[in-house]
């Protein structure tokens, strides 16, 4: 069984900044990719950031050069730095990773249970 666990969500003012971590355990062979979403009240949720094994990331458009993903391999946790916030922001943020348990050794993909993130003055 495979848990990711969220934390470093709250209320923050516009341009302010916010760090969400995201710690994944269980019986985890290799975590292939790890991503965190986003989902504002009655919209779809959006791809925000990835990041792989490499450290190789790519953003969504809205976020560039105003948040950065990182990960800790040896800890299975993915960060999301989260600087110059904005109202639009608003939203619960969800880790995703793509990855391989033991025993089965087949790629799959689990969630996080969300962190709701609030920009506000």
């Amino acid at each position: 069984q495979v848990q990711l666990v969220e934390a470093g969500g709250g209320l923050v003012q516009p341009g302010g900044s916010l760090r969400l971590s995201c710690a994944a355990s269980g019986s985890i062979f290799v975590i292939n990719a790890m991503a965190w979403y986003r989902q504002a009240p009655g919209k779809e949720r959006e791809l925000v950031a990835t990041i792989i094994r490499t450290g190789s990331a790519n953003y969504a458009d809205s976020v560039k050069g105003r948040f950065t993903i990182s990960r800790d391999n040896a800890k299975n946790t993915v960060y999301l730095q989260m600087d110059s916030l904005r109202p639009e922001d608003t939203a619960v943020y969800y880790c995703n990773a793509h990855l391989q348990t033991y025993g089965t050794y087949r790629p799959d993909t689990y969630w996080g249970q969300g962190t709701q993130v609030t920009v506000s003055s």
